[in-house]
């Protein structure tokens, strides 16, 4: 185990992520414990996990992390949303993590940049809680100089490749290795030698091999990568998997992948566009089609759970009204039940409801803080009993990255648990959020308002609930919207054949739209991330047109074009990558008075940056994108009863104003 990041694991959504970080952790505390016990054989580069979000959710920088602990210690809570508290509990012994007390961040300045997350059970001895703690690693600059041998990211962070150079020593691409701080990388603050301190003795830099890339990708939620999003996706895996080969005995070895994935429907198709891989399904499907191995039939007359679905369409009443009754007859007969049987009532004494926009959650967050609080106090006139709403909580995109840990905790604790910190939750409201790796076993009520877009949503979200213990999945239907009331007509048979519904998913990763948000992005990565020579921010006026990084960059763009798409796409993808070269080497021609080219710009009056930010509709040649996700704006139709003018071009412009 030489050191260098070996299996990079993936998701699409920040909740969906945070839960998989939880749950690997353990694998990898597992892992480092066995590394200790034998070093002559697993080596003494220490197994860690690394956890690589956006920067609304874990710090960039080490300061940051200081910073945030700092200002913990002494207010006590930060509505921020950058944290390196990532666990609420120890993966090893269970014992809770407190930020203030079990995290200690030493920046660059002080000492090796680290950021310490050690358990606090000394008394059992937990081997997590002496030396550097628990082998996780949460901010962006101690992963780039620790790679983690486990790496967990969303799809979107790999956005930053043409914007940050140090992404390069994720895929091994290292220039030496400083004895106090870690890897180094031109685009990376280090010096050759740090002189001793108190604490720490002097160090250097030696020289290190490059390390291998990563030998397997993780892909989890396949279906998740679709649309826009999909597409960029698909777009930038070009870099990602010409970064990730390398060479042995003259033959390019590429890494593995594999992807999961629930609901789908021509993946053959999606894995060509995304990896321009073939797709192998494992294991195969069985001869038997009540069991398949990934599903298995059995009848619900058998100790095993189920979900039973229930339509509810009230013509000409508003919606709200009947959520109001759907919510009280639910929340009332789980107290009822719950009072005469007891605990194995719990399943469905939390409420789950789910909701396709952010604007009808706020709408019946109201309801359920006002109306539905005050008449569940009444429900004793109903012959049903009387509830009191304690806790209330969503799972949304307005929730921090440090809140989402707690709240899926709290949805673990049943009613009735001798639990002193926590208590139950009553009623959890979720968007899509919830619609994948929710994975809380105990809950087994939920009410869908309006029925999703997506058959594979609404199958996703729905099977939240009955995992365990069986489910009761209520839909209220809008009988204003005739796709609800279509829904609703064909109830039975649209839930007996919902696997049959699920949509085809739509990847066009060399789509017009695609290439001209992404291409620029592919070729300065594969520029500044395929070696070290330009990869500093300076970097970008070194380049020539007979640079062999530049002819390999073109190559490696355009023959992925032409095996995901044809070769009429490859000649277009080359004729396109021509021209911004030839504008990249005009703006280091135009330079004067000691002005240089950078990649990014920097506040020093000297340098122009060679990248721009997408600011509004204002893209240009060398626009990069720093997110894959807010990729496309609004359109406007207009209804025009004449027929279209086939010599008017401006038409077919795909990006005209």
């Amino acid at each position: 185990h030489p050191g260098g990041v070996t299996v990079l694991m993936r998701y699409t959504l920040r909740l969906l992520t945070l839960q998989q970080f939880q749950r690997s952790t353990t694998l990898i505390c597992a892992c480092e414990q066995i590394r200790r016990q034998d070093e002559s054989k697993w080596g003494r580069e220490p197994f860690r996990i690394g956890l690589w979000l956006g920067g609304n959710s874990t710090p960039n920088q080490t300061a940051a992390s200081a910073e945030y602990i700092k200002e913990i210690r002494g207010q006590g809570y930060i509505s921020g949303s950058s944290s390196p508290h990532q666990l609420t509990n120890c993966p090893w012994c269970g014992t809770p993590i407190v930020p203030g007390k079990n995290i200690q961040v030493e920046t660059y300045k002080q000492g090796r940049g680290r950021t310490i997350i050690k358990c606090s059970n000394f008394l059992e001895e937990c081997p997590f809680s002496t030396g550097d703690g628990l082998p996780i690693v949460v901010v962006d600059e101690e992963i780039y100089r620790l790679l983690p041998t486990l790496l967990i990211a969303t799809v979107d962070k790999f956005a930053q490749m043409p914007w940050k150079g140090p992404v390069q020593m994720l895929f091994g691409q290292i220039s030496g290795y400083c004895e106090r701080h870690g890897f180094r990388s031109p685009d990376l603050e280090d010096e050759n030698t740090h002189k001793k301190t108190r604490l720490l003795p002097a160090a250097k830099t030696i020289e290190h091999p490059l390390l291998r890339p990563p030998d397997l990708i993780i892909q989890d939620e396949l279906h998740l990568i679709s649309g826009p999003l999909g597409s960029l996706v698909g777009l930038y895996e070009t870099v990602v998997d010409h970064l990730c080969s390398w060479e042995l005995k003259g033959k390019k070895i590429y890494p593995k992948i594999i992807a999961s994935t629930a609901t789908i429907k021509q993946a053959e198709n999606q894995v060509k566009k995304l990896f321009s891989r073939q797709l192998a399904i494992f294991p195969p499907q069985g001869i038997d089609i009540q069991d398949n191995f990934f599903s298995r039939q059995r009848p619900t007359t058998e100790a095993t759970p189920g979900r039973v679905y229930l339509g509810i369409c009230a013509q000409g009443r508003r919606v709200k009204a009947i959520t109001i009754r759907v919510y009280l007859a639910a929340m009332a007969s789980a107290q009822y039940l719950y009072e005469k049987y007891g605990p194995v009532v719990d399943p469905w004494m939390t409420l789950v409801g789910y909701f396709n926009s952010m604007r009808e959650l706020g709408g019946t967050r109201r309801l359920v803080d006002d109306d539905i609080r005050i008449r569940l106090n009444r429900m004793e006139q109903r012959g049903l009993a009387n509830r009191k709403l304690n806790n209330i909580e969503e799972l949304t995109s307005r929730k921090t990255s440090t809140d989402i840990p707690e709240i899926l905790t709290q949805l673990e604790i049943p009613f009735g648990s001798e639990n002193k910190q926590k208590s139950p939750l009553d009623v959890v409201l979720a968007t899509n959020m919830l619609s994948v790796g929710v994975d809380v076993k105990r809950l087994g009520l939920m009410v869908v308002c309006g029925q999703p877009k997506n058959t594979a949503e609404y199958i996703q979200a729905t099977s939240r609930v009955g995992r365990t213990y069986p489910g009761l999945v209520i839909t209220i239907y809008n009988w204003a919207r005739p796709r609800d009331l279509s829904h609703y007509e064909r109830f039975e048979h649209y839930h007996a054949t919902f696997y049959q519904q699920v949509e085809a998913l739509s990847v066009t990763p060399f789509a017009s739209g695609c290439i001209y948000r992404g291409l620029s992005a592919l070729l300065v990565s594969l520029l500044r991330l395929s070696d070290s020579s330009l990869n500093g921010n300076s970097q970008a006026s070194a380049i020539t047109a007979d640079h062999p990084l530049l002819q390999q960059a073109i190559e490696v763009i355009a023959t992925r074009a032409a095996i995901i798409e044809n070769q009429e796409k490859e000649r277009e993808i080359r004729a396109q990558l021509t021209k911004k070269v030839d504008l990249w080497l005009r703006k280091i021609q135009s330079l004067k008075g000691g002005a240089q080219l950078r990649y990014k710009e920097e506040k020093d009056g000297s340098s122009i940056g060679l990248l721009k930010m997408p600011l509004g509709d204002n893209w240009d040649d060398f626009t990069c994108p720093s997110s894959l996700r807010n990729v496309e704006g609004s359109v406007n139709l207009i209804f025009s009863d004449q027929p279209p003018n086939d010599d008017d071009t401006r038409l077919y412009e795909p990006f005209h104003q």
